[in-house]
């Protein structure tokens, strides 16, 4: 007999022709921000040169996310966003949490409402429906709460893409304006469900995270496809 499936793995694909376009646009707009992305400079100057890879100059960031839980001790359906100006750490604590949801305890709308704490404000770069179309639709997210679906997640290495670092090398003086960087995060993803459950599943993906200067990283959207 066939083992079972997660409805998550059945319908994977979740936005709409309109949004895989508008993903596909996110891809074009951040391989132009790879010749104008700002701050990246600095940052592989501090991370590949001969100085320690954590100077005492470098801004402080707390090491993890905080776990989804409020002030009052009530659970929140999504993690509040990391606080750090380290673009690495911020894509890898945004990938846990787009990887990770619980279908049991909060609705579609709770999940949503709390990724969108992770975006950016400046609207001109926020993409939001790359984001949205990560997260199962409303009446998916029913069917999944019927089963007890929930997933979770264990982030491994993130870095800058390699077309990322050599557009950037190759147009130094133009990175002064999007403060917006390309991550590849790589970890893996443990779904289950009523009596059952799927072993870790290894994921990777790209992020655009936005980290201007004096102020904490935000998410920018998700490209389409992952940069190695």
């Amino acid at each position: 007999m066939p083992k079972k499936r997660s409805l998550i793995t059945q319908e994977r694909t979740y936005g709409a022709p309109s949004s895989v376009l508008r993903r596909a646009l996110l891809g074009s707009l951040v391989l132009a921000v790879l010749l104008a992305v700002a701050g990246l400079l600095a940052y592989l100057t501090r991370a590949e040169g001969s100085a320690p890879a954590k100077p005492s100059s470098t801004p402080t960031s707390t090491p993890r996310a905080a776990s989804p839980t409020a002030t009052d001790g009530k659970r929140e359906a999504v993690a509040p966003p990391l606080r750090t100006s380290d673009p690495i750490a911020f894509a890898k604590a945004a990938t846990k949490v787009l990887w990770t949801y619980d279908t049991r305890a909060f609705s579609q709308a709770e999940h949503i409402a709390g990724l969108k704490r992770w975006m950016t404000s400046e609207k001109k770069y926020a993409d939001w429906t790359s984001v949205s179309d990560q997260v199962p639709t409303p009446v998916l997210w029913s069917r999944m709460h019927d089963n007890d679906q929930h997933a979770t997640a264990k982030v491994g290495e993130g870095h800058f893409p390699q077309a990322f670092k050599t557009a950037l090398a190759q147009d130094p003086g133009a990175i002064s304006e999007a403060y917006v960087y390309a991550v590849t995060v790589t970890g893996k993803q443990s779904i289950a469900w009523k009596g059952a459950g799927a072993g870790a599943e290894s994921r990777s993906t790209t992020l655009a995270v936005q980290c201007r200067p004096d102020q904490a990283c935000a998410l920018v959207g998700v490209l389409p496809s992952v940069a190695p």
